[in-house]
């Protein structure tokens, strides 16, 4: 039976899943863009590009290389939730 609880605990797996997988995109570029900044900064280079491009290559990498993590969790937690879907109502 579907209660407080249970939909409680579905929230909080669906919201911790998502935030693992958006640091794991999102981490890695504030990263990159903070070594670029104290670069910038050190060596007084202001281009607009030489903080953009690090960013978009580090970001597209952990994409490809994660990319097949993060998507084999969003299908298991799906299946996972549809599983609980179908003994939760009865």
């Amino acid at each position: 039976m579907m209660t407080i609880e249970v939909v409680g605990d579905v929230m909080g797996s669906a919201f911790r899943l998502i935030l693992i997988i958006a640091l794991l995109a999102i981490l890695p570029s504030l990263l990159t863009g903070l070594l670029v900044s104290i670069f910038q900064a050190t060596t007084q280079i202001n281009e607009q590009t030489l903080s953009f491009l690090p960013r978009m290559a580090v970001t597209l990498l952990m994409l490809i290389f994660a990319g097949k993590w993060m998507l084999t969790e969003l299908i298991d937690f799906t299946r996972q939730l549809f599983e609980q879907a179908a003994q939760l109502v009865l």
